[in-house]
């Protein structure tokens, strides 16, 4: 929404778009000022942004493949306080995430060329009366 408001503003105004959208104009007006001035951040937020950078050049500096554990035991050699579960929420929002040993399983091959059954209900899943109607699905 706060993008949204960003992308509009100049032609309709802050107040009569929050009008419209569930926000309050207080809000976004907050929002706006934490994006200016970092110093405004939460104390959370502030650790977040400044643990993130580590985060990033733990996992860039062993070749992209460290997860979650391996991160946060370099960041423990290293004397930086994290919790796991923060560094695990961290890298989820950076996208960040470690080599996984293996193939995937591939359970199902279907083969397209093979005729699938007939819709015989048409799409229609409800019944005038009981048992009239009689489907199932054995995927």
């Amino acid at each position: 929404m706060i993008a949204f408001i960003d992308d509009h503003r100049e032609a309709h105004g802050v107040e009569p778009i929050c009008k419209v959208l569930p926000i309050a104009p207080s809000t976004y007006h907050a929002h706006a000022a934490k994006r200016a001035d970092s110093g405004k951040l939460s104390a959370r937020a502030r650790r977040d942004a400044d643990l993130q950078i580590e985060i990033k050049r733990v996992w860039d500096a062993n070749f992209q493949v460290y997860g979650v554990r391996k991160v946060w035991r370099q960041l423990q050699r290293e004397a930086i306080a994290a919790p796991r579960c923060q560094v695990a929420r961290l890298m989820k929002r950076l996208g960040l995430s470690g080599a996984v040993r293996g193939k995937t399983v591939k359970t199902t091959q279907s083969d397209k060329s093979t005729p699938s059954p007939l819709d015989r209900v048409n799409r229609q899943f409800r019944a005038p009366a009981p048992n009239a109607l009689w489907l199932s699905d054995f995927t």
